[in-house]
């Protein structure tokens, strides 16, 4: 038998949790005359995706058809973030606008180039050529 102080200390188990994922990334819109863009700022990936989403939906909701996303403080991207730009791009179009992206940094532009983005996309070096490229056309869609 044990004395007070000879008992082991019963303890609950230790139990950890999960710290809450803390969101380094946003988007920021800005309206430039009859284009919208996008700012993504951070890394955009399987935990931020939604709110690209988001901020496509709320484009695509107000009308805003005609989008550049800014890509110029996009640190990381990955297969997550790209999706959301495929799952966006067609309802732009048939709305009769587009996506423009622009600005990319060098290591965020290879994981576009890799996958064949500037395929479908057009990926500018400044803001001001996506914005050239709007009111070249009706609809802001490359002729080629």
């Amino acid at each position: 038998m044990f004395t007070d102080l000879e008992a082991p200390a019963l303890r609950p188990p230790l139990v950890t949790r999960p710290l809450p994922a803390v969101s380094n990334f946003s988007v920021t819109f800005r309206p430039t005359g009859t284009v919208r863009v996008l700012e993504l700022n951070g890394e955009l990936d399987a935990h931020t995706a939604s709110e690209l989403e988001a901020a496509f939906q709320r484009c695509l909701d107000d009308g805003a058809h005609r989008v550049i996303v800014h890509g110029g403080n996009l640190q990381y991207i990955s297969s997550a973030g790209l999706g959301v730009f495929m799952a966006y791009v067609e309802p732009m179009r048939e709305a009769g606008g587009d996506v423009k992206i622009t600005e990319l940094q060098e290591r965020v532009y290879e994981v576009f180039d890799l996958l064949g983005f500037p395929m479908l996309f057009d990926i500018t070096p400044s803001e001001a050529e996506a914005l050239a490229q709007f009111e070249a056309s009706p609809n802001g869609m490359s002729a080629d």
